[in-house]
């Protein structure tokens, strides 16, 4: 899953168009300051692209917003709407899922209807660095969520197999694609280590 704000659209669609072809199969559109038309105008935009690819489109926190574009889904932060409201808003077949920073947190979220849990910070990363120490790989073997289990915070494709031997099923990035030199590299390098059979 790569995470993108309202600007990366105008920054750094290459970037964004790159991971797409390089096989990465889920957008979150994630950006709390931007407004709900800027919002609805990104969210169209991204719409288009992950269809074009086959992709999946999550839009953080705006049910309005996933809705008005036809979202595969809504991605909630941990104090966000309650699960099963947001379920019967946007039905059976939607993409529901929940941040979490605690192995019980992704628990009790699959309990309450996600379809998947993001788990995180697992290791260091500046955007996190003000909420404190990151969880570690042991948060990640330590959870036993019954849903898919996605590591988000400093990962890397380098990472990637020691994740998924802890019980991680997908990863989400930022940097990793967005900010790298050739961001289709490394989509595809996360990408492969993903889908590498483990050792």
């Amino acid at each position: 899953m790569l995470i993108v704000e309202v600007g990366d659209l105008e920054r750094r669609r290459a970037a964004i168009d790159a991971a797409l072809g390089a096989g990465v199969d889920a957008i979150q559109l994630r950006d709390p300051r931007a407004s709900g038309g800027a919002l609805l105008r990104a969210a169209r935009a991204l719409r288009s692209l992950t269809r074009a690819t086959g992709a999946a489109l999550l839009v953080n926190d705006r049910v309005d917003v996933a809705l008005a574009v036809a979202a595969d889904g809504v991605h909630l932060p941990a104090a966000s709407f309650p699960i099963p409201a947001v379920r019967a808003l946007l039905g059976s077949t939607a993409w529901i899922g929940r941040s979490t920073h605690a192995p019980e947190e992704a628990v009790a979220a699959a309990a309450a209807g996600a379809d998947y849990v993001i788990l995180g910070p697992i290791f260091p990363t500046p955007s996190k660095a003000r909420y404190g120490a990151p969880l570690g790989i042991g948060a990640v073997a330590a959870t036993r969520a019954s849903v898919p289990l996605v590591a988000i915070g400093g990962v890397t494709a380098a990472r990637v197999p020691e994740l998924r031997r802890a019980g991680a099923t997908g990863i989400a990035v930022v940097r990793e694609i967005l900010d790298a030199p050739d961001p289709g590299a490394a989509a595809r390098a996360l990408v492969t280590a993903l889908a590498a059979p483990l050792s």
